[in-house]
């Protein structure tokens, strides 16, 4: 087996993340656990119009830093078995974790980081800004995929009849998403009860892969084809013994249909002997802009009770236009792939193929460059709804509250319920302790502290490889003005 070539897009998510904050600072991404501690700006980041009780300035580097994983399906050691797999790796073998799998397997990662970002009083309005870059990817992977990297491998069938063998593998799904955004944010108290807030933010794109494999057909009529040790026909045998493939009689094809867009500078789409693309060239000297675009976060926060506040808010509701001078396009050739044994080192090469044991497996998608196809094209960001709800004990020291979030993430929507306490005695000193029920499978614990400068905090603790959703967040800054008495809310 080859390495597999999800390894080669988490390096490419990893190179384009640190050259990024070398060469434009960046903004953080929301933490949920903070969305009702007073005294923490960052949850300005959920919903614009929840002013913190100072101002204040992110230090370099160390202001905010978010990593975050998630999976309904996957925990920790099954994501990292599946994007480093390499010719020894064996985990699709395992029943454990085919018994995990579900009929459609999503993975989301997001990386963000702080490292220019102020905010500052002025009478009753709160201003905000910020110059900064998110990354997001999305993956998905049908169970249908394992189960045909099993059956190549001489796992999980009884017989396999060669001589009329056809299958579906499914669909498969891949997007990065990486820009840098300038932002200006602006609050302001209509009154004792309500406050509102906005957010424009300029984006320049940095980046954006998309590759979505509508179906891969594999059908072959053959007949010797070689037995393992169980008596069982393994066409993954010739790969360690490929003078067995002169056994083999008969022809096979693989048919797919599949695009992959790119616009990214530096990336570079490469050929392999026969054509097809096979793997990608980085270069982070040439990185640059490849897209121009903008989006807006809107919020509002209303006391409906002296102790009960609800708040709503939409974020990065916008777009990027990708210029037709940084995409390129490549589609899977609708003339398929096609092997016959009359052929030399066609059977060989279609037992490499199929048995490779890649998830993202470029041979089989044989792609080819469409010249003629790129263009300018556009994405829209991954927008999130909030809502909330807190009420407050012990004269505001307590709050308890639920908060909604669904983020219209790519493949597949992400929704979350997330439920927390939190003790707020100070600006200075908040603790907040979280629950959140659906994207961890219920089993999931999330903690805050602010102490001062600094604030660390997470949404999904990590308890272990199985762990399906882990984040965590840091941020140290300094603080300035306190908005004044005649302007806090009663």
């Amino acid at each position: 087996m080859a390495t597999n070539k999800l390894l080669s897009f988490m390096k490419l998510i990893g190179m384009t993340f640190i050259m990024t904050i070398i060469t434009l600072p960046a903004n953080a991404q929301f933490l949920r656990t903070s969305y009702f501690m007073e005294g923490v700006h960052y949850r300005q980041q959920l919903n614009p119009a929840l002013s913190p009780g100072r101002g204040y300035i992110n230090i370099p580097v160390i202001g905010a830093f978010n990593a975050s994983v998630s999976s309904k399906s996957l925990g920790y050691q099954d994501i990292m078995d599946i994007v480093d797999s390499s010719s020894d790796s064996d985990f699709f073998t395992s029943d454990k974790f085919m018994n995990r799998l579900k009929s459609d397997n999503q993975l989301n990662l997001n990386l963000s980081t702080d490292i220019l970002s102020a905010g500052w009083y002025k009478g009753k309005n709160f201003w905000s800004f910020n110059v900064g870059v998110r990354m997001d990817m999305g993956a998905s992977v049908p169970k249908s995929m394992f189960t045909f990297m099993r059956e190549m491998n001489g796992i999980d069938f009884e017989s396999l009849d060669w001589s009329d063998f056809s299958r579906n593998v499914g669909k498969e799904s891949l997007e990065i998403n990486a820009y840098t955004e300038i932002g200006l944010g602006y609050a302001r108290q209509i009154n004792d009860r309500l406050t509102v807030g906005g957010k424009v933010k300029a984006l320049l794109g940095i980046g954006n892969l998309k590759l979505d494999v509508k179906s891969i057909g594999v059908d072959a009529q053959l007949q010797g084809i070689p037995l393992d040790s169980d008596g069982k026909p393994n066409i993954g045998a010739i790969v360690d013994n490929p003078e067995l493939a002169d056994q083999i009689h008969g022809s096979a094809n693989i048919d797919v249909e599949a695009s992959l867009e790119s616009s990214f500078k530096g990336l570079n789409l490469r050929k392999g002997d026969e054509g097809y693309i096979d793997d990608f060239d980085f270069e982070a000297g040439d990185m640059g802009i490849a897209g121009y675009g903008a989006a807006i976060d809107l919020g509002a926060s209303y006391k409906l009770l002296d102790n009960l506040t609800v708040s709503a808010a939409i974020l990065d509701l916008g777009f990027i236009s990708w210029s037709k001078g940084s995409t390129s396009i490549a589609r899977a050739n609708t003339d398929g792939l096609k092997f016959d044994s009359n052929v030399p080192g066609d059977m060989e090469k279609f037992a490499n193929i199929v048995s490779s044991g890649e998830v993202l497996n470029y041979d089989m998608l044989h792609m080819e460059m469409d010249e003629t196809g790129a263009k300018s094209r556009k994405t829209w960001l991954n927008s999130t709804l909030v809502f909330g709800a807190e009420y407050a004990l012990l004269n505001n020291w307590l709050v308890v509250g639920a908060l909604s979030t669904t983020r219209f993430t790519k493949p597949k929507t992400m929704s979350e319920l997330t439920f927390s306490a939190n003790i707020r005695p100070k600006n200075y000193f908040n603790v907040a302790v979280s629950y959140s029920m659906i994207q961890s499978a219920g089993k999931s614990l999330g903690l805050a502290l602010k102490l001062g400068p600094l604030f660390v905090g997470t949404d999904y603790m990590f308890f272990g490889n199985n762990t399906r959703c882990c984040n965590a967040f840091l941020g140290v800054s300094i603080p300035l003005n306190k908005r004044k008495a005649c302007c806090k809310q009663g």
